[in-house]
């Protein structure tokens, strides 16, 4: 029983970290990140200046996070605050999808004891 009552306890504390996590339409971001194309490429991949971030394969969590931050001001970058106050959360939600399922030159690196 006290078994059962860690485990749901466990689970129920992670609820609400899964809940959080973005659920965009890759196919509505890819419109929406037309604009975004201008800095960072059509794909996310071909950042036009070295202090761009590439965006391809980014953690969408992240992605829409900072996006979030740069529209409320708890990030501060005068031209992605521009950006990003245009945005609805569906639209970040979108945007972040479509960057995340793009693929990218991140690495994963929480499994590099398995190398």
């Amino acid at each position: 029983m006290l078994r059962t009552a860690a485990l749901l306890s466990v689970l129920l504390l992670a609820l609400p970290a899964h809940a959080a996590a973005p659920v965009g339409d890759p196919a509505a971001g890819a419109q929406t990140a037309k604009t975004c194309a201008s800095c960072h490429g059509a794909t996310g991949n071909e950042s036009l200046d070295g202090t761009y971030p590439l965006l391809a394969g980014q953690h969408a969590d992240y992605l829409a996070k900072a996006l979030r931050d740069y529209r409320s001001g708890a990030r501060s970058n005068a031209v992605m605050a521009g950006f990003a106050q245009a945005l609805s959360d569906e639209d970040i939600d979108n945007v972040a999808a479509y960057f995340a399922s793009q693929p990218g030159a991140l690495h994963d690196l929480s499994r590099i004891d398995q190398r």
